[in-house]
């Protein structure tokens, strides 16, 4: 019967909870401070100066960055296009014909549509 006792396990709960909290109902001073940090630690989480504002502001700094460079790649595209439209007579002619349909004369044009 000894040895069978050993494979059982105790299945009384920890009390460290309840412990815990007798210690600091007793205790004024000790309940005063727990309740100062719990609320410290709320007010520099949830201030319009805490963590979480600030990490929501860095997360918006990097997406605004991110959109001023791809603003600046496009800019730069821009002024190249626009540059080889200001000497390159090849280039109009290429653009006139894709985007604008133009032709010279005597040529037909014809449009082939997808089918479905």
């Amino acid at each position: 019967m000894a040895m069978d006792s050993q494979f059982y396990r105790n299945l009384k709960k920890p009390r460290w909870w309840k412990e815990q909290t007798r210690q600091v109902v007793s205790q004024p001073k000790r309940a005063l401070i727990i309740i100062g940090a719990i609320l410290l630690g709320f007010f520099v989480l949830l201030n319009n100066k805490g963590v979480i504002a600030r990490v929501q502001l860095e997360l918006e700094r990097r997406e605004v960055q991110e959109k001023v460079r791809q603003a600046e790649e496009e800019t730069k595209q821009l002024q190249a296009q626009l540059k080889a439209l200001e000497g390159d007579k090849k280039t109009i002619e290429k653009i006139a014909r894709e985007r604008y349909g133009m032709a010279r004369e005597g040529e037909t044009i014809y449009r082939v549509t997808p089918q479905q």
